[in-house]
């Protein structure tokens, strides 16, 4: 398993430089947005070790990476454990995926800074 090399937005190193912002929806649910960080961080995570990272059940963690493959941002990938009786099961970020969570990654950047949104982005008013 190999570490991802990306770059940050300011020339740092996350992978976020050129990336227009977009708050995604799918990606921002708290355990679906953790998943996606530990993805970025390496090629592929072991379903267990990503489930146990979370401290989450095997029914939570396959719901939400359930939700990221049907959105094309995660593949789920079966391979022979060393015994060979039992199959691991490596979790990983698609390309898709990896520039969707660096665009969320960019646009929660911008609501902390407090920067105003895109003018042609649509916007959700109360008094409407």
């Amino acid at each position: 398993m190999s570490e991802r090399t990306t770059e940050w937005a300011d020339g740092g190193n996350d992978g976020t430089r050129g990336v227009a912002p977009h708050f995604d929806e799918v990606i921002h649910a708290p355990i679906r947005l953790r998943i996606c960080g530990l993805l970025s961080a390496s090629d592929a995570v072991r379903f267990d070790a990503l489930r146990d990272t979370l401290g989450i059940s095997d029914a939570t963690c396959s719901k939400h990476l359930k939700t990221l493959t049907d959105a094309g941002y995660v593949t789920i990938e079966k391979k022979p454990g060393l015994t060979r009786r039992y199959p691991i099961t490596w979790v990983s970020l698609t390309g898709q995926g990896l520039t969707a969570f660096n665009a969320h990654v960019e646009a929660l950047r911008q609501i902390v800074a407090g920067v105003m949104p895109d003018p042609a982005e649509p916007r959700y008013d109360k008094a409407r």
